[in-house]
């Protein structure tokens, strides 16, 4: 009888079996899209909802601008009148009218405020849209990937969002322009060549070349604070409240990994607002003579219909820069803001 072969100590090989799938990668290792592929992608999944959203926003502002323009108007009218009577009187006396439109700029500068309230207004609006579809975006996909992001924040970012949007708004303005405007006034008063007093300061000497131009270097440093404070408006519509916005904005601009993101994701929405400006005012100019040719035998008064001409380009083509920019500028910064933030770290507010 044979001798048996001593038993081997390998297990026999089992028939082939499937591989099992690879874990999932860890949150923040798996390849992402860049931000701006990431915010064309939420604009196209979201196109009718944003597009919806921008109308109704840019058409309530262009019927609120154009009503507020017109009680202004109205109350302005005694300057115009007065125009009118200077302008015919000094052609009475053969003599030439020294236009004086300093009454105008006053009633501008006094009525800034409501445009910038009802700009604010208009794009906390759009921002907290745009922010609501990059979140449900983002819990779209982040709920298979098993991360703490879900689409609460997107349902609940609804008035309470807005408010504290056109808040962040007004705290922001409250923190870039003030020294801008502060130091060109008194650099203005100091070594303005308008003056009509010998100069406060002795031109040519170092203070004086110090003194004006300061308003530049107070211009840098309000274009650092703005891009500091960049993605408050997407944070705040993201839940956070308006203190809470500035701070995570200012902590994030600073960090290593924010900085350039956001100067690099800035320039281009920049670049493009100033270019689409200046295109629409320009294909708008035919506007001037037809609002001045309806205006002018209406009311009598050229000068009234003179600056209504003049500020209806300019009017459109905000309302046209806003449409074409904003909803992409919106979108992309809330971007960058869920990818800066913490994973699995829930935004909440301060007490």
């Amino acid at each position: 009888m044979p001798p048996t072969p001593p038993e081997s100590s390998t297990p026999p090989a089992s028939p082939a079996s499937p591989t099992p799938p690879a874990p999932p990668a860890p949150h923040g290792e798996a390849p992402q899209r860049t931000v701006l592929a990431a915010a064309f992608a939420v604009l196209r999944q979201h196109r009718r909802t944003l597009a919806g959203a921008t109308a109704r926003v840019v058409g309530v502002s262009g019927a609120l601008w154009l009503l507020l323009t017109t009680v202004i108007f109205a109350a302005s009218w005694p300057l115009f009148t007065h125009m009118r009577n200077q302008v015919n009187y000094y052609r009475y006396v053969e003599d030439f009218y020294p236009h004086d439109n300093s009454g105008l700029v006053l009633v501008a500068l006094c009525t800034l405020p409501l445009f910038l309230l009802l700009l604010g207004m208009g794009s906390a609006a759009l921002q907290t849209a745009c922010s609501r579809a990059v979140t449900a975006g983002t819990a779209g996909t982040a709920v298979t990937a098993g991360t703490a992001v879900t689409a609460v924040t997107a349902v609940t970012a609804g008035t309470g969002a807005r408010g504290a949007v056109v808040a962040v708004y007004a705290l922001r303005g409250l923190v870039v322009w003030p020294l801008p405007l502060l130091v060109t006034y008194g650099s203005e008063r100091l070594t303005s060549p308008a003056l009509d007093t010998p100069y406060p300061l002795e031109r040519g000497t170092w203070i004086f070349t110090l003194v004006r131009f300061a308003p530049l270097v107070a211009a840098f440093v309000a274009v650092l604070l703005r891009l500091a404070l960049a993605l408050a408006p997407a944070a705040a519509a993201a839940g956070l409240t308006p203190r809470a916005a500035l701070r995570h904005s200012w902590s994030r601009a600073w960090s290593r990994a924010g900085g350039g993101r956001v100067v690099a994701l800035a320039l281009p929405p920049a670049v493009l607002a100033a270019g689409v400006l200046r295109l629409t005012v320009q294909m708008a100019l035919p506007l001037r003579p037809a609002v001045r040719g309806l205006l002018e035998p209406a009311t009598g008064n050229f000068f009234a219909a003179y600056y209504a001409g003049i500020l209806a380009p300019v009017i459109v083509g905000i309302l046209v820069t806003a449409a074409l920019v904003l909803p992409f500028t919106f979108t992309a910064f809330a971007v960058l803001d869920s990818r800066l933030r913490p994973a699995g770290t829930p935004d909440t507010p301060d007490t």
